[in-house]
Parts: structure tokens; C-alpha cells; sequence
């Protein structure tokens, strides 16, 4: 079963560019990324840049609308995710244990939807 891994955080949370708290981050996440490949789970997954460069799309009443930045405003940024096909849901959270923004954010865990059932 596929599961997408979304991982928030707040910016004020996450450790600064250009500091040992953020090498060590990145150090993980090419480990946590190791693993899932050793492992055969990971499917895809990338960073995302920040919440300055999102557009939003949306259409009323037929009328097409953009904005500048994301759709909601949080607390938390959708910083990155990935994409794993694991057994089940316990699997993909111990494999979301492994990613370095659950010490400071939040990691969503959702399975995909399959919409083609043919095998």
C-alpha cells in the first residue's frame, strides 16, 4: 500500500541554515532516505520551497482565481513529502519515526487512493 508522508513545520521551530543543529537535520534526512531506499519502500519524495513561491488555484462560480502563497494559513509549513509503499499503516509509521521533522513538526501519514483496481 502506498502512503504519502507530508511533513509540516513551523518555521521559528526548524533549525537555521548555516548552523550544526541544520547539517545534522540534513545528515538525517539523507540517512532517513538511504534507509527507504535500502529498504525498497521509497517510491518518490522532494523538498518543497518555502511558502513564498506557492500560487493557489481555484474556480467560483466559474471564475478562475489565483493567489499568491499557500491555500491555508497555518502555523505549520508543508515543507516536503514522501511517497512510500510499505504493508500497512504501522509500517508507515515507523518509517515516518525516521524523518528529522517530527522532532520539531509534524508528519503527516495518509495512504493514496487508488482509483485502478486492475492487476
Amino acid at each position: 500500500m502506498k502512503y504519502m508522508l507530508l511533513l509540516y513545520a513551523a518555521p521559528d521551530k526548524e533549525p537555521q541554515y548555516g548552523t550544526p543543529e541544520f547539517d545534522e537535520m540534513m545528515a538525517a534526512f539523507a540517512a532517513t532516505s538511504e534507509a527507504y531506499e535500502k529498504d525498497g519502500v521509497l517510491v518518490g519524495g522532494e523538498g518543497l520551497q518555502d511558502i513564498e513561491t506557492a500560487t493557489s488555484l481555484r474556480i467560483k462560480s466559474g471564475k478562475v482565481e489565483i493567489m499568491d502563497g499557500p491555500f491555508a494559513e497555518t502555523r505549520e509549513h508543508l515543507g516536503g513529502y514522501y511517497v512510500l509503499d510499505v504493508a500497512d499503516l504501522d509500517a508507515a509509521l515507523k518509517y515516518a519515526e525516521m524523518i528529522p521533522v517530527a522532532h520539531f513538526g509534524t508528519i503527516e501519514v495518509r495512504p493514496l487512493l487508488v482509483f485502478d483496481q486492475e492487476s
